[in-house]
């Protein structure tokens, strides 16, 4: 080996020996860096015609484990999407009560009976008639308030979709972006490393509310797919469409179209279903959430007021009524039609001949709805038939209850279960959806930075540098001595 070629080696020892500690030193920088994947030197030897010339560099590695990242995405998805539902399921739960709180709608219940029972006792007392009233105006109060905040929540969930929507169309365009700049510099033969750490941390935000698939390209690039088929990002990013709604009402729902659906590219997509491309995540759970889960909670509510109002609105329980009047509840004071019956629980109202906030008297919950002057105040008739259609057993028509006669209370219990043994199962599914998410995680932190690991190559790399900084030393003595000559 001529003194030349050695010159030329141990410099190319040097040069990778100090791109090797400037890898490891931003190894172990971006240690706990979201999205970071740890760096590693490609080197070759290198030769000039067959003799060898030291060593070259070919470029970087990033070291990651795309199965494991795409299996930790999927988990995240996951959980999302369950994590949403488990949240709808609470605050319904939430606003029912459980019943020994005495705001929530079984302690309602009981405090109607309780009331109508003492009146009955003792029907000439005004003051317990008063109570009756109160009573059932709280419980009306309680059942509006179940109905409004599912709305509430329908709502909230079309709010976020339209963020969701808002956010995947941005990531999308940034992912576009990141890849034309990969490719780019691919073609320059510079170093992607950092932008491929970018466009990780874009496309692990896009995963969580849409489950994906990525597809490595040749030329550095990514493509991007729903699990189900749908095309994210290829040749260029697709667009999400989607128009929020102010307010939603029980009667809105998509199949009628006073909602907005979601389109792709302007091609209106399914967003349920097995061949619905976003099935999975967030998007998909806050559209279940707002078109099937919201709409199945309001009709349980607007059954369990049917219920309420067809106990009383039965002639055979006021003798003062004729057939198609309003009972004491009423459909926003009229009686109530079994073709309207969406949203009745928001529209729940105490009829106003006995309720005196109304302009009503309150002796006729005592002498009859249709009475037109007070009777005998010893008379406890009609307020033990009242107690008796609230308490008695009936098969509930509507709700999607299971099939049975039960009285009011239980009516009221069973729809609280409901709700529970819903949150429950969403609950084991989002328990589920965490512990991979926490496995996937964890195993994909096992092959990131070790910082143990980068000290030793450190070391390696110090070895390295010192033996070929030695050749130099030794090259540059001998080039001195045939100077000296």
């Amino acid at each position: 080996m001529t003194i030349a070629n050695a010159f030329s080696s141990a410099l190319s020892g040097l040069t990778a020996a100090s791109k090797a500690a400037e890898l490891v030193s931003s190894n172990i920088a971006n240690a706990t860096t979201a999205g970071y994947a740890r760096r590693t030197l490609n080197l070759t030897s290198q030769a000039v015609y067959t003799n060898g010339q030291g060593v070259r560099i070919v470029g970087t590695n990033r070291v990651v484990n795309q199965p494991l990242i795409s299996d930790r995405r999927l988990a995240q998805a996951e959980q999302g999407g369950a994590d949403a539902v488990t949240a709808f399921y609470q605050r319904i739960e939430t606003t029912i009560g459980t019943p020994d709180q005495a705001y929530s709608l079984s302690g309602r219940v009981a405090a109607l009976n309780s009331a109508l029972t003492e009146a009955a006792s003792h029907p000439e007392s005004e003051p317990r008639l008063t109570a009756v009233g109160d009573a059932a105006r709280t419980l009306v109060s309680g059942i509006a308030a179940i109905g409004k905040d599912i709305q509430s929540a329908r709502t909230a969930a079309d709010t976020e979709i339209g963020a969701e929507v808002r956010q995947l169309n941005d990531a999308l365009q940034r992912a576009d972006q990141l890849n034309l700049q990969i490719r780019r510099g691919n073609g320059a033969g510079t170093d992607t490393s950092a932008l491929q750490d970018q466009r990780q941390q874009v496309v692990d935000q896009i995963a969580q509310i849409v489950p994906l698939r990525e597809m490595q390209n040749d030329d550095g690039s990514v493509s991007l797919y729903t699990t189900n088929g749908g095309v994210l990002l290829d040749t260029k990013a697709s667009v999400f469409g989607f128009s929020t709604t102010a307010a939603i009402s029980p009667a809105m729902t998509l199949q009628s179209g006073g909602l907005s659906g979601l389109t792709l590219n302007g091609r209106a997509i399914p967003t349920s279903g097995e061949s619905s491309p976003i099935l999975g995540g967030s998007l998909a759970a806050n559209f279940a959430i707002r078109d099937d889960l919201g709409v199945s909670a309001q009709a349980q509510i607007d059954g369990v007021a049917r219920d309420l109002v067809e106990r009383f609105q039965d002639p055979n329980v006021d003798s003062t009524q004729a057939p198609g009047d309003p009972g004491l509840f009423t459909d926003s004071g009229a009686a109530f039609d079994p073709a309207n019956e969406v949203g009745l629980a928001q529209r729940l109202s105490l009829n106003a001949a006995a309720d005196p906030t109304q302009g009503g008297a309150i002796w006729r919950l005592r002498d009859g709805l249709g009475a037109t002057a007070p009777g005998n105040v010893g008379d406890s008739t009609l307020l033990s038939s009242l107690n008796a259609a609230f308490t008695s057993d009936r098969t509930p028509v509507s709700g999607g209850f299971m099939a049975g006669a039960r009285s009011f209370s239980v009516l009221a219990s069973d729809l609280l279960s409901s709700a529970a043994s819903s949150k429950l199962t969403a609950q084991g599914q989002a328990t589920y959806a965490a512990t991979r998410l926490n496995s996937f995680t964890a195993m994909e932190a096992q092959g990131a930075v070790d910082t143990d690991q980068e000290m030793q190559s450190l070391l390696q790399v110090e070895q390295s540098y010192a033996a070929n900084a030695k050749v130099m030393k030794t090259v540059d003595d001998m080039i001195q001595r045939l100077l000296d000559m």
